[in-house]
């Protein structure tokens, strides 16, 4: 393979079969839920090929939706790409969005030790990227004459309140953003999707959240209506959840923590809780839902 600092930088665009060893662009959103959303992602990835500086672009989503993160580096490491230039389209970019990304990308490059990971390059936040101000005046040139805002006639509306009996809050904090909460969400969501939660079983519903507390055992996840904190969980622990808690009722004890005096440190999942180190209150639970 060549060293991917001298990859040509005016690569013609090429079939995925063709990618050894080239350099490619991975256009980064937050979600998506709608057809809609992933053709306007598809619309940018073909207006990006077209200027010809890479081998190929493609998108993904750090949330919801898919193609995640984690699923477009796999396959651009099984065709044998050298390089990815990952670009964020995130406005504002939180201060740790590199962490956690690099963090995950090395742990994702570690369970995938059967063939090499791609080099990847994380792109500056939009904001302070260059030529920034050129395109935001182009933008607004070609916005003056936007239709105004309006609103629909509104007519009565009704909702159904939700019989799902289980709650899964993903903690947002800072600790646990920078620690991969996104990867935790996004997982879960799709998840979600794919085993339609929200219909089996008592049902699932699931939710971000500000800050749980134990920030030391980041990332963060609570099950109720137990109240269950969960700790340090990355999607092989999303999926235990899932399978023993939400569908079984039965707490995956290795990666709970119960509010016990004293404070508790983040542990391997085969290990017994300590009190050493960097550690968390758990809070005690009140039962929101009978």
């Amino acid at each position: 393979m060549s060293n991917p600092d001298r990859l040509p930088t005016s690569a013609q665009p090429t079939a995925p079969s063709d990618l050894k060893g080239q350099r490619v662009a991975l256009l980064l959103a937050k979600s998506s839920i709608t057809g809609a959303a992933d053709a306007e992602m598809e619309l940018l990835a073909a207006k990006l090929a077209s200027i010809h500086r890479v081998a190929a672009v493609r998108h993904a989503y750090s949330e919801q939706g898919r193609p995640s993160l984690r699923e477009s580096l796999t396959r651009f490491a099984d065709e044998g790409v050298a390089e990815v230039v990952l670009l964020p389209l995130l406005l504002p970019m939180e201060p740790g969005f590199r962490l956690w990304v690099s963090r995950s990308i090395e742990r994702w490059s570690t369970a995938s030790a059967h063939h090499a990971w791609p080099r990847i390059r994380i792109a500056d936040a939009p904001a302070s990227a260059a030529g920034t101000e050129t395109w935001l005046q182009a933008w607004l040139n070609g916005s003056l004459n936007s239709p105004f805002a309006e609103s629909p006639p509104r007519t009565p509306a009704a909702s159904v309140v939700p019989p799902q009996q289980r709650r899964v809050l993903v903690c947002q904090g800072g600790p646990c953003n920078d620690a991969g909460a996104a990867v935790v969400w996004a997982h879960l969501r799709n998840e979600q999707k794919r085993l339609n939660l929200r219909t089996t079983g008592s049902g699932v519903m699931t939710c971000k959240t500000t800050c749980l507390g134990p920030c030391n055992l980041a990332p963060v996840l609570q099950v109720f209506p137990e109240g269950t904190y969960y700790g340090g969980v990355d999607e092989a622990g999303v999926d235990r959840i899932v399978q023993h808690h939400l569908l079984q009722g039965h707490v995956v004890e290795e990666l709970a923590y119960h509010p016990v005096p004293g404070r508790q440190q983040l542990r391997s999942p085969s290990a017994e809780p300590s009190t050493s180190g960097a550690a968390s209150l758990v809070p005690p639970v009140p039962l929101p839902f009978p």
